[in-house]
């Protein structure tokens, strides 16, 4: 097994590897499913050292976490670091849009969740969103009855305000807050969230450190993409912004170029070279883009390389918010 960086969980006593693997394009979202080679991607990562994976209930609903149960059997369960969330409501088994994080969501939730994934702990479970209708107080709380049980080891959050994160570390540790985080969505750094999760202790678990496969350059035109790719729904990806936005991944293709990586390696790179408490999932349902992905492990940025880059995208501007109005809403409160 190849020997990589490995980053705390918080004070969780969990240790991951410093790339963790996304799992959510596997089986939803960006287009067509291919289970094989999903598995034969979870295996891979395995062998390149890696052994930190999320997914999530909403994930299909059910069938992203089914298929990671797949490999999780041919696996040591002492090997794997597996996270998973909760916190949209479900009926019979189709998604409703409305959030969920009521005690006894929770627990039903989490019985759920170790019924699919066929392990009898989840190692980090995640608020998936704030619930503005339940106490965060109450919802850690259920968590933390779950940790007592033995059924979960850590207890996360996902695009939490910084006050929500302290209301909820009074109840009990935060091990990781999951928001997303890339060279085209930096507003972590100046919300607070950054810093709070710095000085609590809590990890920061980047999702969509490529910018949703944008910044790797391999996007050039909205065609590009399976007409049933959720991204397509993404105003960042809106014909009438698309040259606009093109413009960053050609920035990152250039300072890439000088540090002789793929555009997606320096992506990476930069998100890990922001501290010791970084820890992104890249997703890729392709063995060959997760070969490129954990090569960012060996890329190496100085100082005058941030500095440069820093100025760089200081001159560039996103065009179009992260999400749709309507999911805009759930983030960051």
């Amino acid at each position: 097994m190849a020997s990589i960086p490995f980053r705390p969980l918080g004070s969780s006593g969990i240790n991951v590897s410093a790339l963790g693997l996304g799992c959510m394009g596997m089986t939803w979202a960006y287009g067509p499913s291919d289970e094989a080679e999903s598995v034969r991607v979870l295996q891979r990562y395995i062998e390149l050292g890696g052994n930190f994976f999320d997914t999530a209930e909403i994930y299909g609903p059910y069938t992203n976490e089914e298929l990671l149960a797949t490999f999780l059997r041919e696996v040591p369960r002492e090997s794997v670091v597996v996270a998973t969330k909760f916190g949209f409501k479900l009926v019979n088994g189709l998604r409703t849009g409305d959030l969920d994080s009521s005690p006894d969501n929770v627990r039903r939730a989490c019985d759920g969740s170790l019924s699919r994934l066929g392990i009898d702990h989840i190692d980090l479970y995640y608020q998936h969103r704030v619930d503005p209708n339940v106490p965060i107080e109450e919802t850690v709380g259920a968590l933390k009855e779950l940790v007592a049980a033995g059924k979960i080891r850590a207890i996360g959050l996902s695009e939490a305000h910084p006050e929500t994160i302290r209301r909820a570390a009074s109840v009990h540790p935060v091990a990781a807050l999951q928001s997303e985080y890339s060279l085209w969505t930096r507003d972590v750094e100046t919300n607070g969230v950054l810093a709070t999760c710095r000085e609590l202790g809590v990890a920061f678990v980047p999702y969509s450190p490529l910018g949703r496969g944008f910044l790797t350059g391999a996007i050039q035109k909205p065609s590009d993409l399976d007409p049933s790719d959720w991204r397509l729904t993404n105003p960042r990806f809106a014909q009438e912004v698309f040259e606009t936005n093109l413009k960053l991944a050609e920035a990152v293709k250039k300072l890439a170029a000088k540090k002789n990586c793929t555009p997606a390696q320096f992506a990476l790179a930069w998100v890990l070279a922001q501290g010791n408490e970084m820890i992104p999932i890249p997703g890729t349902k392709r063995v060959k883009y997760l070969e490129d992905n954990m090569g960012a492990l060996a890329v190496q940025l100085t100082e005058a390389d941030l500095k440069e880059t820093n100025e760089t995208f200081g001159e560039l501007k996103v065009a179009g918010e992260r999400y749709a109005p309507e999911l805009m809403t759930t983030v960051n409160r």
